[in-house]
């Protein structure tokens, strides 16, 4: 996978904590957390599983996204994740 900017949601076990980000390298950015690399909110309640991801053209379309995703409620939020990735495994091993 190239670099290209994307959008995430990382998870910390099945309808668990959510952490919504966005990067312009995602394989970088999910080892950084999954390596307690990125101090904060992951580390601190252990949101290391990359539960849902969408690529974009642009960085300021993924940031669009996130901003749009951190505003949705939660129930919105598990229904996107369950659409695409009903069993919560983590998608770190598919894109690396």
């Amino acid at each position: 996978m190239n670099r290209q900017p994307a959008v995430y949601i990382l998870a910390n076990k099945r309808n668990g904590t959510l952490y919504v980000g966005v990067t312009s390298d995602l394989i970088k950015r999910i080892w950084q957390h999954k390596n307690n690399v990125v101090k904060g909110f992951t580390e601190r309640y252990s949101v290391h599983q990359l539960v849902w991801y969408e690529l974009h053209e642009t960085m300021e379309s993924a940031i669009r996204k996130e901003k749009m995703l951190k505003n949705w409620k939660r129930v919105w939020k598990l229904e996107l994740i369950e659409r695409s990735n009903p069993n919560w495994q983590d998608l770190y091993g598919t894109i690396i």
